[in-house]
C-alpha cells in the first residue's frame, strides 16, 4: 500500500508546503494526531493515533487507498517518522519533509541556526539545563515532565539566571505567543505546555583543551593545599568522569580537581565541599577564573555537609580529616553505585584507605611519586615531591 509520511509544519496551512497539501489530496484516508487531523475532518476519513506501533496495525489491515500519516514539523526532526520507517517496510513509503519548529521558530526571532544545540524533552528525560551550561546556544523542545518554567527556575538556581531565553507558544497560530526574558524574568511565569525556546548563554563552560591536567600555574593557591598536577591527572582518570556526572570533591582545598572536574563535566554538576575559610574564597575565585559556573561551593564538614547534597556519580577525597569510613557511607547510601578516588599521603591514611576500598568493586591502589626540576643557577636540580598513594573503587559488593 501507498503510504505518505508527511510532514505539516506548525499546523496552520501557511507552514504546509505545496507538496505536502498536494499528498494530502491524494490520501482516502488521514491519520496522526487529533489536532492535526481537525482541519481535514470535512474532506477526508480521519483516524486519530498517536502511538508508531497503533499507526502501523492500522495501515496493515487496510486494502486499497492511499494513507497519509500527518507528522508535526518536520519528518526529520524529532519526529514520528523514525519509527515508522521501520514499522512500515512492507509497504511504499514516500516522506514528505516539512518546516521544523526550529526553523520556523528562529525565523520569526530573526536569527539563524546553524550553531544551536538541539535537544528534546517533549516525552523523553534530557538533560536541557546542562546542555544550556555548556552550549553558547541551544534550542530545547519541551512538555511533558520538563516545563519552560522549570528550567528557567533551575537555571536561576544555578546562577545562571541571566541568560537569554526566547519562548514559542502555539507557534502559526492565530494566537501564537513569543517571549523573550532572562531565565531569572522568566521563571514565574507560566508556558503551554508544548513549548520551543531558545537558550543563549554568553559564557558557557568550556575545557581550555580536551584533556585534563592544567598548569599548576593556572590556579590560584595562596597557602592552601592542591593536589598537583601529576597526581590531579592520574586521579581524574581513575575517576572516569562522563559530561553529565555529578560529582562531589570533598576537602576540595583551592579547587584545582573541582575545577577540572567541572570542566570534564559541562553539562552536570560538581560540589566543593571544604570547611577552611581561606580555601573557600580561593574556590570562588578559581571558579570564576575558569568560568565554571556548574562549580557549587559547599561550606561545610563532612559528613555533615554531604548529607543535602544530589546523589554523586562520581566522588573526589582529597581530605577527610579522620572521618574517611563516615564519608563513604553517606556516599554509598546516596548511590550505591558511586565511583570513589581517595588520595592519601599518610601512612594512617593509606593503612585505612587500604581497608576500606579493599569491599569496593574493581578496587584499585596507585603509589604516585613525581620529580621536578628546579633551577639552580645555570643548573638543574630534581626536586622529589612527597609519595602519593591514590585509592579507587566504586559500589560495595
Amino acid at each position: 500500500m501507498k503510504v505518505y509520511l508527511i510532514g505539516i509544519g506548525m499546523g496552520a496551512p501557511e507552514t504546509m508546503t505545496l507538496w505536502a497539501l498536494e499528498a494530502i489530496k491524494e490520501c482516502t484516508a488521514l491519520v496522526g494526531a487529533p489536532r492535526l487531523l481537525e482541519r481535514f475532518q470535512e474532506s477526508h476519513t480521519c483516524v486519530p493515533l498517536i502511538a508508531g506501533a497503533d499507526i502501523a496495525e492500522y495501515i496493515d489491515k487496510q486494502r486499497e487507498g492511499t494513507i497519509g500519516v500527518l507528522l508535526s514539523g518536520d519528518t526529520g526532526f524529532y519526529s514520528g517518522a523514525h519509527k515508522l520507517w521501520t514499522l512500515l517496510g512492507d509497504h511504499e513509503v514516500i516522506t514528505v519533509p516539512g518546516i521544523s519548529s526550529l526553523s520556523y521558530f528562529c525565523a520569526r526571532l530573526h536569527t539563524n541556526w546553524q550553531d544551536v544545540k538541539l535537544v528534546s524533552a517533549h516525552g523523553r528525560s534530557h538533560n536541557v539545563v546542562g546542555e544550556i551550561q555548556r552550549n553558547a546556544r541551544t534550542f530545547a523542545l519541551t512538555g511533558g515532565a520538563t516545563r519552560v518554567e522549570d528550567i528557567c527556575q533551575e537555571l536561576t538556581r544555578r546562577g545562571l539566571g541571566g541568560v537569554k531565553l526566547s519562548v514559542g507558544e502555539r507557534l502559526s497560530y492565530e494566537d501564537e505567543r513569543i517571549v523573550t526574558g532572562t531565565a531569572a524574568e522568566l521563571a514565574q511565569g507560566s508556558f503551554a505546555d508544548l513549548s520551543v525556546l531558545l537558550a543563549e548563554n554568553p559564557d558557557p563552560v568550556v575545557r581550555p583543551f580536551n584533556f585534563p591536567g592544567l598548569p599548576d600555574e593556572a590556579f590560584l593557591r595562596g597557602e592552601v593545599p592542591m593536589t598537583k598536577e601529576e597526581v590531579r591527572t592520574l586521579a581524574l582518570s581513575k575517576l572516569r568522569l562522563e559530561e553529565d556526572h555529578v560529582v562531589w570533591d570533598v576537602g576540595a582545598g583551592t579547587g584545582s580537581v573541582s575545577v577540572e572536574c567541572a570542566l570534564a563535566c559541562p553539562a552536570g554538576q560538581v560540589f566543593a565541599v571544604e570547611k577552611k575559610q581561606e580555601a573557600l574564597a580561593l574556590l570562588e575565585e578559581n571558579k570564576a577564573r575558569f568560568h565554571a559556573s556548574n562549580l557549587h561551593v559547599v561550606a561545610g564538614t563532612a559528613p555533615e555537609a554531604l548529607q543535602d547534597l544530589p546523589a554523586p556519580n562520581r566522588v573526589f577525597l582529597g581530605g577527610t580529616s579522620g572521618e574517611l569510613e563516615e564519608i563513604l557511607n553517606v556516599i554509598f547510601r546516596k548511590n550505591p553505585a558511586a565511583r570513589v578516588v581517595c588520595t592519601a599521603v599518610t601512612l594512617e591514611t593509606v593503612a585505612e584507605a587500604a581497608r576500606l576500598f579493599a569491599p569496593l568493586e574493581g578496587a584499585d591502589m596507585v603509589q604516585v611519586s613525581a620529580t621536578r626540576t628546579r633551577s639552580a643557577g645555570r643548573y638543574h636540580l630534581m626536586d622529589a615531591q612527597n609519595p602519593v598513594w591514590i585509592f579507587s573503587g566504586e559500589g560495595r559488593v
